[in-house]
């Protein structure tokens, strides 16, 4: 899900819908952005450079592209490149498909074809590019073939073409066929696999065109290794596989001097066995200023430094894109190599979007009469049964409604409620305007053809509410009254109010999009479930494509250039998620302020050539794609690192430019800590919550109020603690507002929203038109929400609900102007036929187009607000079970374990270290140190009492260092032990995890202090089952000191990353008070001062896209949080203190407003403190 923020301010924003003047345009750098971890963006649509603009219309090859042809401008001599890598080929290519697709057309190639290694990674990005710039697109890859030899140990490679959508899909079933046969990255296909496929009398012949290779081809590896003879032979096992007339011998010029002869001799053995010649030039990057980025990655490829692999590496920069004039020269002595290139390319151009795919048909049981129920009528059948218990019975003014006959609907309903929906009842009264927006929405379901997409989301959350796992459809699926009758969301749309066609729309060109949450433990048996349920060839992941970062750029490009591993770490720490390299090497930070850094130019120079550039394919957090024929025929399919997940080679941007349907199956770390706290509050205490049923409590509001929010879902970040005392929520609706208000960009020094001067009296509400009012009255004339820009549009300007949702994609991340300009008159021409004058229309559209993309949709505010309040109420009335759930999550959120067990100690819970005689695996609750009252959770108590009296939580064994799930699971089934002796003979617990949990205290129940503990794991991890017990010798500890409580803190630190009562500034406080550093807790009542003096472990440092460079760090001491604000200068005066120290020293101006307490930093130091612990830093 992408929200696609565009690099305007959030006080710009503000200005504009204030009404108030534009400042100068300050724009910080843009990055993944927003006030959470959470952030993605949409791929932007491809744009032309301006050389190549108004060429679109002969390429042939995109998503959206036209029919194949030749472009506005093409070469006076006919070429075609059918041999070329991009860097998709991971490490083995120097150029983007987009850069490539840019060159072909300036060179006026009748064709170019991407061939990267053993995989269409990059083919809709060539597609989309070549659309826009009119170059034909022919697809294939060069496909390494593990029983014939090549280059040294490496596979023999062939380069295949496909011919047309069929030959496609053959090629794509048959490099999926080799990666799944293989382990990842290293795929496993022979000839006769190959050719079983698209070979002569395979399942489809006669759809490729195969090419004997470059370098390392089959056929040229022959010839270098054994002669013409070898070289005849493997070609003619090409032969054999294919035909004659599907194959082509490839020759190539590189400027090398065996090139001449090799060709030569490849021409004769073509000559020889009647076989057709063509000229390619083996291409790896676009121009020839790519070559020394090539070299570097073809280093990095090798493990190698430049100056080892140079024996390797071509004479020239070569291997670049040519045009069919320079290429005839090359080739003179072979006439018409070139000419046969291009008639090849025409010949082999398609469309890609001739495969484009749809969903598979749902199995639909039978209806009453027996026969099975189409669609639409199995679909019509659960929401009329999930609809009656939602909205009670179907008034019988709408019985029949405008549903089909037959459909099924009508039939008799099962008895009792739903299995996939928590209500008992249907609800007394029966709701008319529910049932008639459900027949409207099913109406238009199955008019645009989408019940089979309802179907299959709806199948997933049953098995989840089937198998207990906590699930919600996220997003646009709460504006829908189906979605709600069948238990994908919890938000009722016709409650709320909310706008159908914001999730659909007859103009809609596929279906809606709706995200499932589930509980991240247990995402897991939903993929597979998946998997089982639709066949693995029919459903796969989406790829996440792993660029090159600063970081990791940094480090290969040091490594290529033959810099020792030390001196690379050295560099790569000097730059972060923050920080830009610029062309001529000048490396900026936050806001484009010059970073400090000693990295040498050479290395700066190659690490921001490969920028951006993909260095290997990752899992998508939740991606799946669905296919109506085998999705190994639409995208190749390889193995992904995680055991069991085959993954797409396309991430979801090319999902989404072929049609391919993705459902995202998002792990959400909340819903697995509501579902761990519940079950903790049922064992403890017998009660089982239901959190759908939770009472609307005015102590959860006035905690929020206070901003003790840490751990609570979605409003424990910095940005927002700072909204909550502002915006004082203290009904449902406000935390709707709380989670728009915020997310899409934080709020800043004094730009405070519009929204809260008007709630809380400062401002006066007021509409800039009579017509706004209905539908910016529940937000006091601020426009929050997109589908009130939707609603605007309908009352001001009489746009249709259809018309406002394409208003709505028209203003979104990838904006067409000329879309724009033909709804602006639109707005125009309707708004002034309703009465509106021309300055009021035009400041309305100003409004609307500066806010389309920061606004949020309601209904994703809904569905996250629901958890907002769930995860309130446990922090406020069941701590400790928050608490464990929270540990149990990790990791999640923005605050480490030690940080949540600190927030959990401020509120009065007891909290205890693991140990192997009371400890599960995970933490869990002991009722020991439970009294007679109870927890103090009465309406008034202080919160540092609301865990008293109540549950403790004991740390799970599974929290300790180097203990991993399998062997805490053990520990905690082979309770209880005698000694340390019978815990390493009976859990095979080896010395390094014996050692961590001496060091966390886990064997204080067994007698020995840790020190002893220590000294005797190391004798008794010598015992083992196959040896006799109590043999080990050495294993009585000496006199050993004591621990001093400092000591003890920094061993649970090390070992389990918590420390429940000694917090690291807690044993420095008196030299803190000495220095005059104010604790967190003091700040709030602190006389106004000038400057202040504060210190604490940096728990984490955050930079939002739209903070003009401002980071935001907050340090924590033994008493609060303390949250600093770094302007873009401060920061680069201390970068590397700023971003290194894991505590941190600041002096600065104290500012307070509206129950908020920042420190503007002017000044840092690091603070030497023994606290073994990492921020969590955010973009």
């Amino acid at each position: 899900m992408g929200f696609n923020n565009p690099s305007v301010s959030w006080s710009e924003l503000e200005r504009t819908l204030s009404g108030r003047a534009r400042r100068p345009d300050h724009r910080g750098v843009p990055t993944d952005g927003g006030d959470g971890p959470a952030w993605s963006y949409a791929r932007s649509a491809y744009e032309p450079p301006p050389d190549l603009r108004g060429r679109a219309g002969g390429g042939g090859g995109g998503p959206a592209g036209g029919p194949s042809g030749g472009s506005s401008r093409r070469a006076t001599t006919a070429y075609a490149e059918l041999h070329c890598r991009s860097n998709f080929s991971f490490l083995d290519g120097a150029s983007h498909p987009e850069e490539l697709v840019e060159e072909a057309a300036r060179l006026g190639l009748d064709a170019l074809a991407l061939t990267d290694r053993d995989g269409l990674y990059g083919v809709v990005r060539q597609a989309e590019a070549a659309t826009a710039v009119g170059v034909p697109t022919v697809f294939g890859a060069d496909v390494g073939l593990v029983d014939q030899p090549g280059v040294g140990d490496a596979p023999g490679r062939v380069v295949v073409l496909a011919e047309g959508p069929d030959g496609y899909a053959a090629l794509a079933r048959a490099l999926s066929r080799g990666q799944m046969a293989g382990e990842k990255g290293a795929p496993r296909l022979t000839l006769p696999d190959l050719a079983a496929v698209g070979g002569r009398g395979g399942e489809r012949p006669d759809r490729w065109v195969v090419l004997t290779g470059g370098a390392d081809g089959v056929v040229p590896a022959a010839l270098a290794a054994e002669g013409p003879a070898a070289a005849r032979r493997s070609l003619d096992r090409l032969v054999d596989a294919f035909g004659r007339d599907r194959v082509r011998v490839e020759v190539w010029d590189h400027g090398d001097p065996v090139d001449a002869a090799r060709n030569d001799a490849l021409v004769e053995v073509a000559l020889r066995a009647d076989v057709e010649v063509v000229a390619t030039n083996d291409v790896r990057y676009a121009t020839p200023a790519r070559r020394r980025l090539a070299a570097a990655l073809a280093a990095v490829r090798f493990r190698r430094s430049l100056d080892d692999h140079d024996p390797w590496l071509p004479a020239g920069g070569t291997a670049h894109l040519r045009s069919g004039a320079e290429q005839a020269r090359r080739f003179a002595r072979f006439p018409g190599v070139t000419g046969a290139a291009a008639d090849l390319g025409r010949a082999l151009a398609f469309d890609l979007r001739l495969v484009a795919p749809a969903l598979p048909p749902f199995p639909c049981p039978p209806g009453p009469d027996g026969r099975p129920l189409d669609e639409i009528g199995h679909l019509r059948r659960l929401v009329e049964w999930g609809g009656t218990y939602r909205y009670g019975p179907r008034p019988a003014s709408s019985a029949g409604g405008t549903r089909p006959s037959g459909s099924g609907s009508a039939d008799p309903l099962p008895a009792g409620p739903p299995p996939w929906l928590a209500v008992a009842a249907p609800p007394g009264e029966a709701t008319p305007e529910a049932w008639s927006q459900l027949d409207r929405e099913l109406d238009l379901i199955g008019a645009l053809g989408f019940p089979g997409y309802f179907l299959v989301v709806w199948d997933i959350v049953r098995f989840c509410r089937e198998r207990d796992i906590l699930c919600q459809g996220r997003g646009s699926a709460a504006n829908s009254a189906v979605c709600f009758a069948l238990g994908i969301t919890a938000a009722d749309a016709v409650k709320l109010g909310l706008l159908f066609e914001r999730f659909l729309s007859p103009e809609r060109d596929g279906p809606p999009d709706i995200d499932i949450d589930i509980e991240s433990g247990r995402r897991e048996e939903v993929i597979q479930y998946v998997y089982r349920r639709h066949g693995r060839e029919h459903a796969a992941q989406v790829a996440n494509v792993i660029t090159y970062r600063g970081r990791s750029a940094i480090r290969d490009m040091a490594r290529a250039l033959g810099h020792a591993p030390g001196q690379q770490d050295a560099w790569a720490k000097q730059v972060d998620g923050w920080t830009r390299i610029r062309p001529g090497g000048e490396v900026t930070g936050p806001g484009g302020v010059r970073a400090p850094v000693d990295i040498p130019p050479p290395v700066l120079d190659l690490a921001r050539e490969v920028a951006d550039a993909p260095r290997h394919l990752g899992i998508h957090s939740g991606g799946m794609v669905i296919c109506d024929r085998p999705v190994v025929e639409v995208c190749p399919v390889e193995w992904a690192r995680m055991a069991d997940r085959s993954v797409l080679q396309w991430d979801k941007d090319d999902c989404a430019a072929v049609g391919l349907v993705k459902f995202d199956l998002l792990g959400l770390g909340m819903l697995t800590a509501l579902h761990e706290a519940v079950d903790a509050v049922a064992a403890w205490s017998g009660r089982r919550i239901d959190l759908g049923a939770l009472p609307q409590d005015p102590e959860v509001y006035a905690m929020l109020c206070r901003a003790d929010s840490v751990g609570v879902f979605q409003v424990e970040s910095r940005a927002q603690m700072a909204t909550l005392p502002r915006l004082r929520p203290r009904t449902f609706y406000d935390l709707v507002v709380e989670v728009a208000l915020i997310r899409p960009g934080p709020i800043q020094g004094g730009s405070v929203h519009p929204y809260i001067r008007r709630r809380n009296g400062r401002e006066e509400v007021t509409y800039p038109h009579p017509l706004c009012e209905p539908a910016l009255r529940k937000t006091l004339g601020v426009p929050l929400f997109q589908e009130q820009l939707m609603q605007l549009a309908i009352d001001v300007a009489g746009f249709t609900p259809a018309e406002s949702d394409r208003l709505r994609q028209a203003m979104g991340s990838k904006r067409s102007q000329r879309r724009m300009a033909q709804l602006h008159e639109r707005f125009r021409h309707g708004a002034r036929a309703r009465g509106v004058a021309d300055p009021v229309i035009e400041e309305l559209w100003e409004k609307l187009a500066a806010f389309a993309n920061y606004g949020f949709p309601e209904s994703h505010s809904v569905s996250f607000a629901y958890l907002v309040y769930a995860s309130s109420w446990l922090k406020r009335y069941e701590p400790a079970a928050f608490c464990a759930g929270l540990l149990n999550a990790q990791p999640m959120g923005f605050y480490s374990p030690h940080s949540l067990v600190r927030d959990a100690r401020r509120h009065g819970v007891l909290v205890r270290r693991p140990d192997v005689n009371a400890s599960a695996a995970d933490a869990t609750l002991e009722t020991d140190c439970v009294d007679v009252a109870g927890p103090r959770r009465h309406a008034g108590a202080p919160p540092s009492q609301w865990g008293a009296g109540g549950p403790a939580v004991r740390l799970g064994i599974g929290s300790v260092r180097g203990v991993g799930d399998d062997l805490a699971g053990r520990i905690a089934a082979g309770r209880p032990y005698r000694d340390a002796e019978d815990l390493a003979r009976r859990t095979g617990a080896g010395l390094p995890a014996l050692e961590a949990l001496a060091t966390a205290g886990a064997l204080d129940s067994l007698g020995p202090s840790r020190r002893a503990a220590l000294w005797t794991v190391g004798a008794v991890a010598q015992s083992r089952p196959d040896r006799l017990a109590g043999i080990v010798t050495g294993a009585e500890a000496p006199t050993l000191p004591g621990m001093g409580p400092a000591e003890v803190a920094a061993a649970d630190l090390w070992s389990t990353g918590i420390s429940a009562d000694g917090h690291p500034t807690l044993f420095v406080r008196d030299q803190l008070d000495r220095m005059g550093v104010v604790p967190a807790a003091g700040l709030a009542g602190l006389p106004s001062v000038p400057r202040v003096l504060v210190a604490g472990v940096v728990t984490h440092r955050q930079r939002p896209a739209t903070a003009g460079g401002t980071i935001f760090v907050n340090l924590e001491d033994e008493t609060g949080l303390v949250n600093v604000v770094v302007s873009r200068g401060c920061w680069a005066r201390h970068h590397r203190v700023a971003t290194s120290s894991p505590a941190l020293l600041v002096r600065g101006r104290l500012e307070r407003a509206e129950g908020v307490t920042n420190v503007v930093a002017e000044r840092m130091w690091p603070l030497d403190l023994d606290a073994p612990m990492r921020s969590r830093d955010f973009r």
